[in-house]
């Protein structure tokens, strides 16, 4: 039995909202309240709630602001009803979670239902407990609550350490890793923090920035070098496609061919056999097995035996020995020069 459920029963958001409404002494004060937050329906602007009032932007704005201060001063009176009981669930849950949580996932645990409407109930009643901070929703950072004593209105300048820290890494490391590196220490706030961030992404506990696709694969392309880069070796485009199938990824039902002309196109994935495809990043270069050879030799700069020729080529292709014996023997480019040792001509053509 979780901490919660020992509590007392959690008041319904919407009552909640409507005895604090019914506390607003002047309806005017009330629409802005309600429209402002999206209490009912989505939220207003300032201009929006303006026209529809007849008065200015910036008188919505100063009548918004002395509400809430009014509202947020009767609340630590204990004057507004179920503020005390709604802040003790939500301060028992973030207690678990590193004293941090998006308001989506915030309201899950809470059991509250999913909705944008529920969400911004619950973020409203929020910034009115005294023991808690909302962290306003903006293009680096969710809609999020938190706990004051933890984090004293810091919760913005701690988000951006942990962001640091994981672009200073520069690959995708577990949270202890970043946890250690950010200076916080604190494995579950560290945790907290990076999921209240934009910047950031998490796959199969590994966090990155939100553009790198190894932690947040947006497309077929994506999916793919997960795939690979997850198994460390090359892989036929069939498993490929049933690794995908197989995977938490959404929209993972793709087909097989779809994954093959991803493969092909992508500069990324190299093909280093019949079908099996491997990432460049891992020294694989494009090109036939004669090709390869070429390079090997051309490198070398002089004759090779060919067991040397096919122990270098299998490196960094996933072929048969054969093949590779036919390409010496078959290829114009390539002169014997000794017993089984050969070397580049590089006035032959293949």
């Amino acid at each position: 039995m979780t901490e919660t459920s020992k509590q007392s029963p959690l008041p319904q958001t919407e009552a909640i909202v409507a005895d604090i409404l019914a506390s607003i002494d002047r309806e005017r004060e009330r629409e802005i309240i309600a429209r402002r937050f999206g209490l009912f329906e989505r939220k207003e602007t300032l201009e929006q709630i303006g026209e529809l009032l007849s008065i200015t932007r910036e008188r919505v704005r100063q009548l918004e602001k002395a509400v809430i201060a009014r509202l947020k001063a009767a609340a630590e009176a204990g004057e507004l009803q179920h503020i005390d009981t709604f802040e003790e669930h939500i301060s028992g849950v973030l207690q678990t979670k590193g004293g941090l949580m998006r308001i989506a996932n915030l309201t899950e645990q809470l059991g509250i239902a999913e909705s944008r409407l529920e969400q911004a109930r619950l973020a409203f009643i929020a910034q009115l407990c005294p023991k808690l901070v909302v962290v306003d929703e903006d293009d680096n950072h969710y809609l999020s609550v938190a706990s004051e004593k933890i984090y004293d209105g810091h919760v913005r300048d701690m988000v951006s350490k942990v962001v640091e820290a994981v672009r200073e890494q520069g690959e995708p490391s577990k949270i202890e890793v970043i946890a250690d590196k950010s200076g916080i220490g604190d494995i579950a706030q560290s945790e907290a923090l990076a999921r209240a961030s934009k910047q950031l992404a998490t796959l199969h506990g590994l966090w990155g920035l939100v553009k790198w696709p190894v932690v947040n694969p947006k497309n077929i392309r994506d999916k793919i070098y997960v795939i690979l880069k997850e198994h460390g070796k090359h892989m036929h485009f069939n498993d490929i496609a049933g690794a995908i199938k197989d995977s938490s990824f959404k929209r993972k039902d793709v087909t097989t061919q779809a994954i093959h002309n991803e493969l092909i196109k992508d500069k990324r994935f190299v093909l280093v056999g019949r079908g099996i495809y491997a990432l460049k990043e891992w020294g694989y270069e494009k090109g036939t097995v004669a090709d390869i050879i070429s390079e090997i030799l051309r490198k070398e700069g002089k004759a090779l035996h060919r067991d040397e020729i096919v122990k270098r080529v299998l490196k960094s292709r996933y072929v048969k020995e054969t093949t590779i014996l036919l390409n010496l023997q078959g290829k114009t480019q390539f002169k014997r020069v000794a017993k089984a040792t050969y070397e580049l001509d590089e006035t032959a053509t293949a």
